[in-house]
This record gives structure tokens, C-alpha cells and sequence, in this order.
């Protein structure tokens, strides 16, 4: 057992109730709830994920000769195996020993996988026309990999992946909006398990190349200390506010979604501390329980990683991780920044108090710690992008050897500076750590960070080869902290020091790969969903779907997106749920936005569907993080997990702003101006809204004020909406100006035109769609470029042919569609300006509460 999870069973003072013993398997969720004793516990069950860490760490590093569908077999292979001996079958099966069927399970399971590996030459000979062996290995490893899925991950995927091959095989006794041929049980087994279309596709890819890594890299940095040092940080700097330990539990989750790909994960390591904090300083059990549960759900939507999402967005959606990276960050700041708020406004109401200090400091010195954290934050980022970048600049291939002796020496420097502190306790926070000590002791935590932003940013190295090289470096932290730790306090006993960052190093190794199990067959099995769309073409389907019960109306098409998204996610965990829903249903808001003249960003449609596949985690009656938080926290997990959602509105408002406002995803930002009023805008209707749904702002509020904040709230998110009423956004030019208007097009932007026809089914097509513009000279070559050949008229523009496979056939043009004008961006005052009505009217609200407050003074 990990050492959060000791603290946290330590946490309970009944061990045997019944809220205490869902606690426990929550938290034995995450590494399996079997811990077999004598030669199996000491050896097989550390010595297996521990080769996997290493073969990981081989296959990520520059020296590694393996490709990358052998790479993906030999990652479940480690993964399908460990769920069947780490996980058993039921709750009454043996925990301290492991049943000769379950190894027989985990050969068998095995032995599935391996044949893809090794008889992998062959299968590609005869594609399509496999043997009764193949398929025979074939369905065996299906029917294991479900069960291997059930066992780490519960029902909820296994489920849904069964339901997606009954659909592939009885496809044609479905209703008619989703109703495809049927497949054959031979093509069936032979999509999913013998081509890299299903279980081995691009989502298992992710999974060995990127995920791991990253997993392993925050299993590293909580076995070195730095999960309790980011919660006793989060508590040193915000614990003594109205609702401190509610403050310090959204700061501390957040930080923990940069090393967890968890919601559950996130809940209980620091909801453990958390939640009885805020009990103790007034938050009844319910909200104590929902703050927490809706803080490690945003977690998992923060960047860089959340929950491995990001990476299968490079993937996806064909954009650079930085982009990724760059396009989530706002939203997901403003949404923290909000829920701190809205604690804070529940804190006001019930007029609650902080935890005490138990060091008196004033007020200018508290300002000049936030000021020394904050500017050195800065600085050190300045340091290694532009510094890091200057000697890369000079230096080129050599920056290396100058940057990594600087990053050996700082990390001596900062391991001596904090050894002049004492350690971080660990456990119950009975008391607030002092600011000062508990920021400086563990500095050297972030250095690994630095490692990963500057083989991001700097040397531009892929993720993984990033991830590679931070945890090489974290590994090397790992081992030598306490020794050196033990030389600069002149301890003594430095070998015994180095023992010690030894056995951190291998059970962070061992920890990091049992993490894996879940996400490992959580990947394959959503293969399985990935492989059914493209195996009865269910994407297009869902968007008939879609458009049937919405009638056209985009925003009903966008909120039943949303809510199947909801319903797709509950009970999976996060990297599984975005695989699902992005695949499902993203398609749907690109093809019916188009056809009804919204041009959607498709980085925009996959945040859009990913914030609503995990809002199920919170969400009645499957939301597993509120049953997490409920068990700790003695609460009603319906109550905690409907409290936790209201919570979340706020959350779930912001993918429908983005969708028609891009700029809070920091997209066509073309000014520091233009940033600082899209953040500062986005930011104050965040807190607004949050006011609004809370009832309370500077007192509480009226009906009226409400409906007033809700309204200026959406113009802040907005403001176009009411601008496009005055100014229209666009104009349309004349299609016979098409080849002019492409050929004076930026290089490498997106031409919008609008076209119509026929399609195959003989239906009427009317729809937007976006033209990528070539380095061609001329307009008529850069339309050939993207696959289209014009008859162009002074009655009508005719697509007389169009190269199969084409971008403008991708992108749903077809033969003897008509071209019936070019979009073109108008020329109108910034729409920022009906900002100011609104800003006015919250000026005029403040007024009449303020004054409200001094006739009627509230609570504190």
C-alpha cells in the first residue's frame, strides 16, 4: 500500500464500517485489491510491474529498436495479465493469494495478445482472409480482455464495450436511424482484435508511448514526497481564509491533476486531508465532500496532462501538444478560479472562520511571500524558455552540456537551501504549516517540470521522449534527495539515506506500472469502440441521430450532444471516456455545425464533448468521484454527487461558450490587448455566474439581480451575440470570385465557402466548409491543390470534378456540387464594446446590494 493510502486508512477512526471499507477499495482501485503473501506477494507481483516500468522506460528512450505495433502487444500483454492477478473476480475471492484460474486466465489472456505479436507477418499476408487459429485467439482475447476490463475498471466499460459488438453483429435488427448490414462473427474478431482499427489502435498507441510515462513520472514524484508537498503548500497559503481548507483543497487538487490521471485518484489523496478540514471549520458533509469531488473533476481537465487526454488529442484532432496545451488552459483556469469562489461565497454565507496559525505574521509579510513565490515562479519560467532558449540559440546540438551541468547545480543549490528547513510532516494537518518554510523545502520538486517544459518548448521533442527524459531526471532525484539531504543537515548515516531513495525509487517504479493496469485495458477496450465505428460507419449514424431528435436547431443539437456525452462517460475513467465520446460524438457537432453555418474548430469540438464525458464523474447515479468523496466525508453519495454537480454548472457552461466564442480558448488573438480582455472578461463572468447560481455575492441576492447577473454573465462570455444583431460578422462574396479571393489568401489559413448539392443517399446538402490554402501562386492551382476543378459561370459555379481522397472531398464536397459563395469576415467595430451595458448593470447591482448590506449588514 502507497504511502498516501496508509494515511489514508490511518484517517478513518472505525475500520470497519461501511463507509470506511468503500474508502479503502476506492483507494485499492488504483492498484489492485489483491495482496498475495509468501514467494507470489514478495516477488512475482513487484518483479512483473517493475520489468513493465522498465521496458517502458527502453522503449520511450532514443535507444530503443522496437516498432510500434510490437510495442503496443508487449504493453497489454503487461497490462491484461497484471489486471487478472492484481484484481479478483469478485468481492469474496481470495485476497492474499491468487487462484490457479485466474493464472490460467492471465496465460490464456496472454497468449491472445502474443499471438497478434508473434504471428504478425503472417496476419498481414492474409488480411481478410484469416484461419480458424486466428480467430480463435481472436475471440479468446476479446472475451478476457472484457473481463480483464470489469475486473480493474468495474461494469460501466466492459458494458459498453459489449453493447458496441452485439451492435456490430446485429446491426440490421436495429431501429432504422442506426441500423447498418451486420457484420460476421469472422469479420468481427478479425477488425478488432487482428488489425490496428480496434483493441491495437491509435488509443493502446497513446497509451504505451505517452500515458505510461507520464503515469510513472507522478507515481516518482508522490513516492519523493511532492503530493504532500503540494497539499501542505495549497494549506499554508490558503488555510487560514473564510473556508481555508476548502480554498486549499481546490488548489491541492489541481496540483494533483498534474501528476494523476484520475478523478478518484485525485479524491482520495487529498480529499482524505480535505474533506475533514472543511468539516471541522463548518462545511456540513455533503458540500465538504462536493467541493472536493468537483475540484479532482477539473483536475482531469487541466493541462498538461488531463488524465492523458491531451496526448490522444495530438493524436485526434493532428495539432502540436503545445496547441493542445494552449487552447485548455484558459478555460480551465477560470473554471478553478470560480469554484475557489463560489467556496468562498459559501463560506461568507454561513459565516465561517479559517484554521488558526500557529505563527503570527503580518500582513506585509504574507504579501512578500506570495510576491517571492509568484515572481520566482515567473522568473524561473522566463529562465527556461527564453534563457534555456538563448543557449540553444548559441550553442545549438552543444546546448546540452552547458544547460545540464547549470540543471545538476541548481538542483544542489535548492536540495541545500531546503535542507535548512525541517521536513513536511505527513498525515492529519492538525495545524497550518508556515508559509515560508513549506513553500521553500521543496523547490526542488519543480526542476523535473523544467525538464519537461524544456524538452517541450525548447528542443521541441515529442511528448514521450520529453516524459522520458523528466523521468529520467525525477528517478535521479528520487535516489539521491535524502543523502544529500543527510550531508548538507550533517546527519550521519548517509548510506542508510541512500537505501532509503533506493527503495523509494524501486516502489515508485512498482506503484507507477500498477497504476497503468487500469488505463492500460481501459485503452484497448475503447478500441473496441473506435473499432466498431469504423467497422458499421456508427459516426455518421449518431449524427442522423442527432439531427432527427433536434429537429436542426443547433443549440438542441448541442445540448443533446452534451448530455449523450454525459451518459457515455459515466463510469469510465478518464482516457477511455474521452476515446469514447470523441469518437462518437465530435463528428456530430462538425457535421451538423457546418450544415447549419457554425465552423467549429475541431480542438473546440473535442474539449467540448471531453468536459462533458467527465462531468460524469460527478454526476448521479454512476459518478464514482462522489462515491469516493461521500465515503470519506459520511455523506449520502446521490446528495454529495447532485451538490458536487451544481458546483459544476459552472463547468459545464464554458463548453458551449467556447463553441461560439474561440477566444477563451486563446485562438484568434491577435494583441496583447485583445488577450488581457479576453481573460479579464472571461475570469469576471466566471465569478459572476457564481454568484448567480450561489444566490450570494456581496449580500444575498434577489430574483431579479439573478436573472441580471445570468445576463451579464453570457454578454461578458459572449459579447458578439448581441454585436452580431447590430454589425453582421460576415458577408458572403460572389462564388465566381473564388479563385481571386483563395489566391489573396494568407498561406496555410482556412478559406471558408458555402456549398450545396446532392449527395449519394440523394438527399439535399447546404452546408460551411473550410479550404485549406496551399503556397500555390495562383488561385486555379491552389484549388487543385485541395482536390477541386471548377466550371465557373456568370450564372453559377459547378464542382465538374473532384480527386477521390481530396481534402475537399474529406471535407464533404462532392461531384456537381454547387459553390454558392465565399464567407468573408466583415469590417465592424470590436465586439468587446457591448461589454460596457453589461459592466454598467453589474455596476448598478453592486450599488443596490452595498447598500442593501449597510441598511441590513450580513454575516461577516
Amino acid at each position: 500500500m502507497t504511502k498516501t493510502q496508509t494515511a489514508a486508512t490511518s484517517q478513518a477512526p472505525d475500520a470497519e464500517t461501511h463507509h470506511d471499507a468503500e474508502v479503502l477499495e476506492m483507494l485499492e482501485s488504483e492498484t489492485g485489491g489483491r495482496h498475495p503473501v509468501g514467494f507470489v506477494g514478495r516477488h512475482f507481483m513487484w518483479l512483473i510491474p517493475l520489468a513493465w516500468s522498465l521496458f517502458q522506460l527502453y522503449h520511450a528512450s532514443p535507444l530503443s529498436l522496437l516498432n510500434s505495433d510490437t510495442a503496443r502487444a508487449v504493453h497489454l500483454c503487461f497490462a491484461i495479465s497484471l489486471a487478472f492477478v492484481a484484481y479478483p473476480a469478485y468481492k469474496g475471492a481470495p485476497a492474499n493469494r491468487i487462484p490457479l484460474y485466474d493464472w490460467a486466465l492471465a496465460i490464456f489472456a496472454v497468449a491472445g495478445v502474443a499471438y497478434v505479436l508473434i504471428f504478425s507477418d503472417e496476419l498481414a499476408r492474409r488480411a481478410g482472409a484469416y484461419t480458424t487459429v486466428d480467430l480463435v485467439f481472436s475471440g479468446i482475447g476479446l472475451v478476457l480482455l472484457l473481463e480483464a476490463t470489469r475486473r480493474a475498471l468495474g461494469p460501466p466499460l466492459a458494458v459498453v464495450a459489449s453493447v458496441f459488438l452485439l451492435y456490430s453483429l446485429f446491426g440490421a435488427y436495429m431501429p432504422d436511424v442506426i441500423a447498418h448490414a451486420g457484420a460476421s462473427l469472422n469479420k468481427l474478431l478479425g477488425h478488432q482484435w487482428l488489425t490496428t482499427e480496434g483493441v491495437f489502435g491509435v488509443a493502446l498507441g497513446v497509451s504505451t508511448d505517452f500515458v505510461f510515462l507520464f503515469v510513472l513520472f507522478g507515481a516518482l514524484l508522490e513516492r519523493a514526497g511532492a503530493g504532500n508537498y503540494f497539499i501542505r503548500m495549497a494549506f499554508s497559503m490558503l488555510g487560514h481564509m473564510r473556508g481555508g481548507p476548502a480554498k486549499a483543497a481546490v488548489v491541492a487538487s489541481g496540483l494533483s491533476g498534474i501528476i494523476s490521471g484520475s478523478s478518484i485518484a485525485n479524491v482520495v489523496t487529498t480529499g482524505t486531508f480535505t474533506i475533514p478540514l472543511m468539516k471541522k471549520v463548518g462545511f456540513p458533509a455533503t458540500k465538504a465532500g462536493a467541493v472536493e469531488v468537483a475540484a479532482s473533476t477539473n483536475g482531469q481537465l487541466t493541462p498538461p496532462i488531463m488524465g492523458a487526454a491531451a496526448f490522444l488529442m495530438v493524436e485526434y484532432v493532428g495539432i502540436p501538444y503545445l496547441d493542445v496545451i494552449k487552447h485548455a488552459l484558459l478555460p480551465a483556469l477560470i473554471s478553478y478560479i470560480a469554484l475557489i469562489y463560489i467556496v468562498h461565497l459559501e463560506a461568507c454565507k454561513a459565516g465561517m472562520e479559517g484554521l488558526k496559525r500557529t505563527q503570527k505574521t503580518s500582513m506585509i509579510a504574507t504579501l512578500l511571500t506570495f510576491l517571492t513565490v509568484f515572481i520566482g515562479m515567473g522568473i524561473l519560467t522566463l529562465v527556461v524558455y527564453y534563457g534555456i532558449g538563448w543557449i540553444k540559440t548559441l550553442a545549438g546540438d552543444g546546448a546540452v552540456w552547458i544547460v545540464l551541468p547549470l540543471l545538476l547545480a541548481s538542483y544542489v543549490a535548492l536540495i541545500a537551501y531546503s535542507a535548512r528547513f525541517p521536513e513536511l510532516g505527513e498525515g492529519d494537518i492538525d495545524e497550518l504549516p508556515p508559509v515560508g518554510p513549506t513553500v521553500k523545502v521543496g523547490l526542488y520538486f519543480l526542476l523535473p517540470v523544467v525538464v519537461l517544459v524544456w524538452c517541450l518548448t525548447v528542443e521541441r521533442m515529442s511528448p514521450g521522449l520529453s516524459a522520458f527524459w523528466a523521468v529520467l531526471f525525477m528517478i535521479f532525484i528520487t535516489v539521491t534527495q535524502r543523502p544529500l539531504v543527510a550531508i548538507f543537515r550533517k546527519e550521519g548515516n548517509v548510506g542508510g539515506a541512500a537505501q532509503r531513495g533506493g527503495e523509494d525509487l524501486f516502489h515508485g517504479l512498482v506503484i507507477g506500472a500498477k497504476n497503468m493496469i487500469g488505463i492500460g485495458v481501459a485503452t484497448a477496450a475503447a478500441g473496441i469502440v473506435v473499432g466498431t465505428v469504423t467497422l458499421t460507419g456508427l459516426g455518421l449514424k449518431m449524427t442522423a441521430f442527432v439531427e432527427f431528435i433536434s429537429a436542426g436547431n443547433l443549440m438542441l443539437i448541442l445540448l443533446f450532444t452534451a448530455v449523450i456525452s454525459l451518459i457515455l462517460g459515466m463510469g469510465l475513467p478518464t482516457t477511455a471516456n474521452y476515446i469514447v465520446v470523441s469518437t462518437l460524438m465530435a463528428p456530430v457537432i462538425v457535421n451538423l455545425g457546418a450544415e447549419n453555418g457554425l465552423i467549429v474548430p475541431l480542438i473546440a469540438v473535442h474539449l467540448f464533448v471531453f468536459y462533458f464525458g467527465i462531468l460524469a464523474d460527478d454526476t448521479p447515479p454512476v459518478g464514482l468521484a462522489a462515491f469516493a468523496a461521500a465515503a470519506i466525508a459520511k455523506a449520502d453519495p446521490i446528495k454529495t454527487g447532485i451538490q458536487g454537480f451544481t458546483y459544476d454548472i459552472r463547468t459545464a457552461i464554458l463548453p458551449f461558450m467556447f463553441i461560439f466564442n474561440t477566444n477563451l480558448l486563446l485562438m484568434n488573438i491577435d494583441s496583447y490587448w485583445h488577450l488581457a480582455i479576453t481573460v479579464a472578461s472571461a475570469v469576471a463572468a466566471m465569478l459572476v455566474f457564481a454568484a448567480a447560481t450561489q444566490g450570494y455575492w456581496l449580500t444575498r441576492t434577489r430574483w431579479y439581480e439573478t436573472i441580471g447577473l445570468l445576463l451579464i454573465t453570457f454578454t461578458l462570455f459572449r459579447p458578439g451575440y448581441w454585436w452580431d444583431m447590430i454589425y453582421p460578422p460576415t458577408t458572403m462574396a460572389a462564388p465566381q470570385q473564388i479563385e481571386t479571393l483563395i489566391a489573396e489568401a494568407p498561406v496555410d489559413s482556412k478559406l471558408p465557402i458555402h456549398v450545396s448539392g446532392i449527395n449519394l443517399d440523394g438527399d439535399e446538402v447546404s452546408k460551411t466548409v473550410l479550404l485549406p490554402v496551399s503556397d500555390a501562386e495562383s488561385g486555379e492551382a491552389r484549388l487543385t491543390d485541395v482536390g477541386l476543378t471548377l466550371d465557373i459561370s456568370d450564372e453559377q459555379v459547378l464542382v465538374s470534378m473532384i480527386e477521390y481522397g481530396s481534402v475537399a472531398q474529406q471535407a464533404g464536397i462532392d461531384f456537381d456540387y454547387t459553390i454558392d459563395g465565399i464567407q468573408q469576415t466583415a469590417e465592424r467595430p470590436p465586439k468587446e464594446i457591448a461589454m460596457l451595458p453589461a459592466l454598467a448593470l453589474l455596476w448598478l447591482i453592486g450599488f443596490l446590494q452595498v447598500r442593501r448590506r449597510r441598511q441590513q449588514p450580513a454575516v461577516a
